[in-house]
């Protein structure tokens, strides 16, 4: 079932409303910022409007045909200050001041400063206009200098106009209300974006606080690393988020974390597993090194898909003792079936002593005693290798109890040293092991249950050959047989099926060797190994497995 995950809350104060809090405060000072800057921006812009407005009256003033014929011959009897007064009143200006070229005044709102001198020197002298602030009689103004030219076209003076800063003030003061109305609005669409963008940090982290996100973060490294069963993790998309050490052991994983498994696995049982292709619990996967069981849980919260969680666990040495033991417990079986034939031939043996037939009883005697003997030596003249001679009586043994006649083929040749010896052992005794279910569990045909082995070794190769007289391969199941877990039969006692011919399988493939399996009715397993190299062959190596028919296997 999916692993359901449930946090806890914790803290007087939440994330989000620190997080909320926080971008509250940034964005009333940023705004408050914003609001002085853009108010001493506005004030700049208000002060050259107003600057020009002062140049336009100054400009008007020096246009105008009488000043500048009174200025022409000396300033006149009060014409000047005349018109220079109606003009200040109709425009509004704090004051217009005419000057001549020595800087006497002829015109000022303060009539006792006519023919006085300006404190300042004549700017006009370029032929320019000129505009500024400055802090004269009237107080401080927004002015504006003109040239003043008389009716040849010669300069004459300047006039000088000022708007009070009063009027800017209040034109900068009309307009701030404005202003701080678009900051408020800002500052509360702020406002409202940090709102969202707190709830959805707080969704992001299960509603934790920083503190308990770093104690789960240090809680979480030191589990990992300090089990021992690999531990990866997966998101949504299939990627990796989470592997811990001895997953990269058992896996033979790199730098694995944001890569797919299709980046960091080659295809197989094993990538199927961990991806969830393949279901189920407890499931058995071979690697070259390892005997792993892979178990893979969805992980959701609030109903929400948030990846996978897999476990990985070494047991290599487990299925290897239960492997172990289920073989002793078949040779048991043998031994006990030896032991009740041992106990029937007594009997016969005593009843014709009990009858006084002493030379019959000598003659079943020694025919008893020469029938195992016999076995035995025939598989040692084909077989020189003590090993492989028990390992063939003994499952010739096994067999005959399960009623299935086990036969040494006339062309079995091998030495006493054979090479690859101890990975004949467990490709002999895989494949004896299935062959003899398979001739023992269906009906028996019409020339009995029967398997059949070849062990011949030439010049350049060893080569095994397994016959049975079972139901063969199932239809369609040729790329399936050899990958571990793959079985039609039921677990028996305690080793777990599905694991012989994935062996034989790899210990081929890592070799350079090949297996088989023919068509028709019973299988044919067939496999041949190169001599031993120094360098084995690529573990992705392709092995050559030809098209099966019928049977049962595991």
């Amino acid at each position: 079932m999916p692993i359901r995950i449930q946090i806890g809350r914790g803290g007087k104060r939440r994330l989000s409303a620190r997080i909320l809090a926080n971008q509250l405060v940034i964005l009333t000072l940023t705004g408050a910022i914003g609001f002085v800057l853009f108010a001493f921006a506005q004030r700049a812009e208000i002060d050259r409007v107003y600057e020009g407005r002062a140049l336009d009256i100054a400009r008007t003033t020096a246009a105008e045909p009488r000043i500048r014929q009174a200025m022409a011959h000396g300033g006149g009897d009060g014409i000047v200050q005349t018109v220079a007064e109606r003009i200040r009143k109709a425009s509004g200006a704090s004051y217009v001041v005419v000057i001549d070229l020595r800087g006497i005044r002829h015109s000022h709102p303060d009539p006792a400063l006519i023919g006085e001198p300006v404190g300042d020197p004549i700017v006009v002298l370029d032929g320019r206009p000129h505009v500024g602030s400055d802090q004269g009689a009237t107080g401080r103004s927004a002015n504006g200098k003109a040239p003043l030219y008389g009716p040849t076209g010669m300069l004459v003076g300047e006039v000088s106009a000022g708007i009070p800063e009063r009027d800017v003030l209040g034109e900068l003061w009309r307009e701030l209300p404005t202003f701080g109305l678009y900051a408020a609005i800002a500052v509360a669409l702020g406002s409202t974006a940090a709102f969202l963008l707190a709830r959805r940090l707080k969704r992001s982290t299960f509603g934790l606080e920083l503190e308990e996100i770093a104690g789960l973060l240090q809680d979480r490294e030191a589990m990992l690393h300090g089990i021992r069963e690999g531990v990866i993790a997966f998101d949504p998309g299939g990627r990796i988020t989470v592997v811990n050490d001895e997953a990269r052991n058992l896996l033979g994983l790199g730098t694995a974390l944001g890569s797919s498994l299709e980046e960091v696995l080659p295809d197989g049982r094993l990538r199927r597993a961990l991806d969830g292709t393949l279901t189920g619990t407890d499931l058995s996967v071979l690697t070259d090194d390892h005997c792993l069981v892979v178990n893979r849980m969805p992980v959701t919260l609030h109903g929400r898909e948030l990846g996978a969680v897999v476990t990985v666990r070494d047991r290599t040495e487990l299925i290897g003792l239960l492997r172990e033991l289920d073989s002793v417990r078949g040779l048991t079986d043998a031994l006990r079936a030896q032991q009740h034939e041992f106990t029937n031939r007594m009997h016969t043996v005593a009843g014709l002593l009990d009858i006084g037939d002493h030379d019959a009883a000598y003659e079943y005697a020694v025919e008893s005693a020469g029938a195992d003997q016999a076995l035995t030596e025939s598989v040692r003249e084909r077989i020189g290798n003590t090993l492989l001679v028990g390992l063939i009586v003994a499952k010739t043994t096994v067999a005959a109890e399960r009623g299935v006649r086990m036969v040494l083929s006339d062309d079995s040749a091998l030495g006493e040293d054979p090479p690859h010896l101890r990975r004949l052992l467990t490709i002999v005794g895989n494949l004896l092991d299935n062959a003899i279910d398979a001739a023992a569990g269906g009906p028996p045909p019409a020339g009995g249950r029967e398997v059949g082995l070849s062990l011949v070794e030439v010049v350049d190769q060893v080569m095994v050959r397994v016959t049975d007289s079972g139901p063969g391969i199932p239809q369609g199941a040729a790329e399936s047989i050899f990958e571990d877990g793959w079985s039609t039969r039921p677990d028996r006692g305690t080793a777990r099926r599905g694991l012989g011919l994935a062996l034989v399988h790899r210990l081929a493939q890592r070799h350079g060797g090949t297996i088989t399996v023919s068509e028709g009715p019973g299988a044919v397993f067939t496999v041949v190994l190169p001599l031993p190299d120094a360098t084995p062959v690529p573990r992705d190596a392709q092995l050559t497995t030809a098209a099966p028919t019928g049977g049962d296997r595991g």
